[in-house]
């Protein structure tokens, strides 16, 4: 399994940001939300991830970037917990939602959490259609 997390793996697209926003859909696990999007218009299965940790919760540029760097490597050793189970492509967004700064043990608890969450939504969502 790659576990990297290259510039092909990050979402950087303005559009499917804004699409995350407006129709996305969420699950959570404190300290971690997660909205995601199926993306339409890629033919292979993957995903492209961005992480967010609000200003307004989190004032200092050094924690911020701290808790960013914690999420993108709990994600980068986790994202096999969703990569094989995928059937198409796409796009993640975890936001932080806790004003305090947490261990990277618990980070990684939380982050496998709102995977196992996802998968059981992801696969919901197939036996309907």
């Amino acid at each position: 399994m790659n576990q990297k997390f290259g510039k092909k793996d990050r979402l950087k697209s303005k559009k499917i940001i804004d699409r995350l926003f407006i129709e996305g859909k969420s699950v959570k696990s404190y300290p971690l939300k997660l909205v995601y999007v199926p993306e339409d218009n890629s033919d292979e299965t993957g995903l492209n991830t961005a992480v967010s940790v609000p200003k307004k919760l989190v004032k200092t540029a050094v924690q911020r970037n701290r808790i960013k760097r914690l999420m993108r490597e709990v994600f980068r050793k986790n994202k096999y917990l969703v990569i094989n189970q995928l059937t198409s492509s796409y796009a993640f967004m975890f936001i932080y939602i806790s004003r305090d700064e947490i261990s990277y043990e618990q980070l990684e608890k939380s982050m496998i959490k709102v995977l196992e969450k996802f998968n059981d939504q992801h696969k919901a969502a197939e036996k309907v259609q």
